[in-house]
């Protein structure tokens, strides 16, 4: 028999209750309940339980991975299509015509740290080639043997429960409970906190999904925000582009949430967790004990704590006989990365930043850079040099000493090549920009007293060919 899912004990009645900043994280929008839980109590999320909808999403499970290191939590966190539930004015509005594909939209494992000061959230891409384990059939009874699909097929194939069994399958990570939650709910919960900000450095058209934002801040609604992180043809990543943006989307949902008192109120906290209960979906394991105990072990988490990252590919166009085009993992990083989970520990090393990193629209790896020294400080251009090529920049790595001094630090660039000098722009803040007609592709820097360091800058999207497994933590998807 499988272990059953584990549980977290009770706090004390008499401890006093706060709000939990980072639960949200956890189930993105079906999660609102669970972070009203600490601060509501146990009896008002017991009566909230009664409305959600249960799912054996471990029935028959055996020979599964060993439970995560210390007492970390898993969580698999499912967005189905559901757009039969939608009217057809939202429908037509939204761009969500044809049949429901019943298959997941969006799968996450979540990893709670076992001393609950770290989440972790990864983005598992829904046409990752997968290969279901053998299993047998609820309905004939019949074996059904191991074959290959896409992981989002898993669960069109046979509901959470072998969703789960194919993502232990293949990350070799023990999955505690599962949550799921559908497009009607998704969008009735953004409109019911009042909407949520997302930032973007280019405008954003898709013509598929009906998404049209323009560059800077924008406010979303319900429909719009699912149009937003629903979008797959905005950017050479495709589905990878499209998780960085729904994790993104995310940090602002928990945002939104708790930079308010909503959820402290009762009567605001009943409206909100209402339009999520219609729809969301969880394991008969996770309950108003778990809730609450959760909601506790949770209070003071700061978004900071919190970090990001997509399973590691090795070919975005794996073709596989019969089903076409597929998305293949790196192997051996995505091992690195799940292993990193089973110890219980950080996904990547975050260093201590005293500035977030800008967001750009061309990546510095685009941006060809002459530096030389147009101040008495020896060395200058070399350091700014090496510290340009760090941060991503294709410098010349031949610096110089300008032919005279330089009273403010300037970047002389042919106009053509417009959008790359923003990006080195926002590298180096309040340097001069001038236009030099003909000067070619290679933007020249020329360095002046006011010099002080070089900004972190990173596009919207990571390249899936980066070397390291990448992650961000929440504070640096944040929109401001």
């Amino acid at each position: 028999m499988p272990p059953p899912p584990r549980t977290l004990p009770l706090p004390a009645p008499r401890r006093r209750r706060r709000r939990a900043r980072w639960i949200v994280r956890i189930a993105a929008v079906g999660s609102v309940t669970l972070l009203a839980a600490s601060g509501i109590g146990h009896a008002m999320v017991t009566g909230v339980d009664e409305g959600i909808a249960r799912v054996d999403a471990f029935k028959g499970m055996d020979h599964r991975p060993k439970p995560v290191t210390g007492n970390g939590m898993n969580f698999l966190v499912a967005g189905t299509d559901g757009r039969d539930r939608l009217s057809k004015a939202e429908k037509d509005r939204y761009h969500l015509g044809g049949e429901p594909c019943h298959c997941t939209d969006t799968v996450m494992l979540v990893h709670l740290s076992a001393a609950r000061d770290r989440a972790s959230v990864i983005s598992l891409p829904r046409d990752s080639y997968a290969e279901v384990p053998e299993y047998q059939d609820e309905k004939t009874g019949r074996t059904v043997p191991a074959h290959p699909v896409r992981l989002n097929a898993a669960y069109a194939e046979g509901g959470p429960n072998l969703t789960v069994r194919t993502v232990e399958h293949m990350t070799g990570v023990h999955i505690d409970h599962y949550l799921e939650v559908d497009f009607t709910s998704f969008m009735k919960t953004v409109d019911a906190v009042g909407g949520v900000p997302v930032c973007t450095s280019s405008p954003l058209k898709d013509r598929y999904t009906g998404l049209d934002l323009p560059k800077g801040r924008s406010e979303l609604n319900g429909g719009e925000a699912l149009q937003y992180v629903r979008a797959r043809h905005l950017d050479g990543g495709s589905d990878l582009g499209r998780m960085q943006r729904q994790q993104r989307f995310l940090v602002g949902l928990l945002n939104r949430i708790t930079d308010s008192d909503a959820l402290m109120n009762p009567v605001t906290f009943k409206r909100i967790s209402s339009t999520v209960l219609g729809s969301l979906r969880a394991d008969a394991g996770f309950g108003p004990r778990e809730m609450v105990a959760l909601g506790q072990a949770l209070r003071g988490f700061k978004p900071s704590s919190s970090e990001f990252a997509s399973v590691p590919v090795g070919d975005i166009s794996y073709t596989v006989p019969n089903l076409g085009s597929t998305v293949k993992w790196d192997e051996e990083r995505a091992e690195q990365l799940f292993e990193a989970v089973r110890a219980d520990r950080p996904l990547a090393v975050h260093k201590k930043r005293k500035h977030r990193a800008t967001m750009v629209e061309v990546a510095p790896e685009e941006v060809r850079v002459q530096v030389d020294n147009g101040t008495r400080i020896r060395g200058q251009a070399a350091r700014t040099d090496e510290a340009l090529r760090k941060n991503g920049f294709a410098t010349t790595g031949t610096p110089r000493n300008a032919p005279s001094p330089a009273e403010h630090t300037e970047i002389a660039y042919d106009p053509r090549w417009n959008r790359s000098v923003r990006t080195l722009a926002a590298a180096l803040p309040g340097a001069e920009l001038r236009e030099v007609p003909g000067q070619g592709p290679v933007l020249r820097v020329t360095l002046g007293p006011d010099h002080k360091d070089v900004h972190k800058v990173r596009t919207e999207t990571s390249s899936p060919g980066s070397e390291d497994v990448e992650a961000v933590t929440g504070d640096e998807e944040d929109c401001r």
